[in-house]
């Protein structure tokens, strides 16, 4: 069961005429809350921050870190182990697509229980899929976590009829993108990359976390790039991030399979070292 808060109100009915509503005016960051306490704060805001920047939205960020502690301390879940989703929409107008630049906006809080995953899929690693859901091109919100999902919504369907636990998505011209939920990166070699989210797709917050310890204290700096299946043919070992999780080995996609390998313990290691406990072996 969810709850929802609306500026530390609660709320219980969404407003069919808000702009977030009818055409998916705005964004929203999904927050792992560990101890009470949101994970991974700054990379969340960073990235809010400049979604608002380019749609044209204010962003909250005088009271939305205050809102959030608010809600954490009035709702009814267990704070210890749950999930935080925040929406900043843009305020509503009169009737149509078009509004002014900059708009201000609304923001609404939600919290989800949740349950850590089964400690054998950091072990052993997960199976996934190629997805045939394709993404669009050239976006103008490329990279952000915007209220817009229907392709992420169609490409997980992919997934949950198919029982693996996650997919990967490509772009029209055959590049690897990133899974429904989580940003994948590839080891080959010498090398660890992760696609380019430069034409489409979501830029993670732990995909972030780990380019930078790998750029502090990796072995292997990591190079974002196209690619595509033939990258995954290649690979010596391919690993997903995603907020809630941290890392997971991936062992299968298809037809092509992997070892967990030392690259991918290397790197839940050092999210291990960060605070993200659920990569602790």
């Amino acid at each position: 069961m969810s709850e929802w808060f609306e500026t530390g109100s609660g709320i219980r009915v969404a407003d069919p005429a808000s702009r977030g509503l009818q055409y998916g005016d705005g964004l929203f960051e999904t927050i792992a809350i560990r101890n009470g306490k949101p994970r991974l704060w700054r990379y969340h805001l960073e990235r809010l921050t400049q979604g608002c920047e380019r749609l044209g939205l204010v962003a909250p960020l005088a009271t939305l870190e205050r809102d959030l502690a608010s809600v954490l301390a009035r709702c009814e879940l267990d704070t210890a182990y749950c999930i935080a989703k925040i929406i900043v929409s843009a305020a509503d107008t009169e009737r149509g697509y078009g509004r002014e630049m900059p708009s201000q906006t609304g923001v609404s809080i939600g919290l989800f229980p949740s349950t850590p995953l089964d400690q054998l899929d950091y072990l052993n690693g997960v199976s996934t899929m190629l997805c045939e859901t394709r993404l669009a091109t050239g976006s103008p919100i490329a990279g952000l976590k915007s209220l817009n999902r229907i392709e992420q919504v169609l490409a997980r369907s992919e997934c949950l009829q198919a029982g693996v636990f996650e997919g990967f998505t490509r772009d029209a011209d055959d590049r690897l993108i990133c899974g429904t939920i989580s940003n994948m990166f590839i080891v080959r070699d010498t090398r660890v990359c992760t696609p380019s989210l430069a034409r489409c797709g979501v830029a993670g917050t732990m995909r972030q976390l780990v380019i930078n310890l790998m750029d502090r204290h990796g072995k292997k700096v990591v190079e974002v790039c196209d690619m595509d299946e033939n990258d995954l043919a290649t690979a010596d070992e391919v690993f997903i991030t995603n907020s809630q999780i941290g890392t997971l080995p991936v062992i299968r996609c298809g037809d092509y399979s992997w070892p967990v390998g030392d690259s991918t313990r290397h790197v839940m290691g050092l999210l291990a070292d960060f605070g993200i406990e659920e990569c602790r072996l």
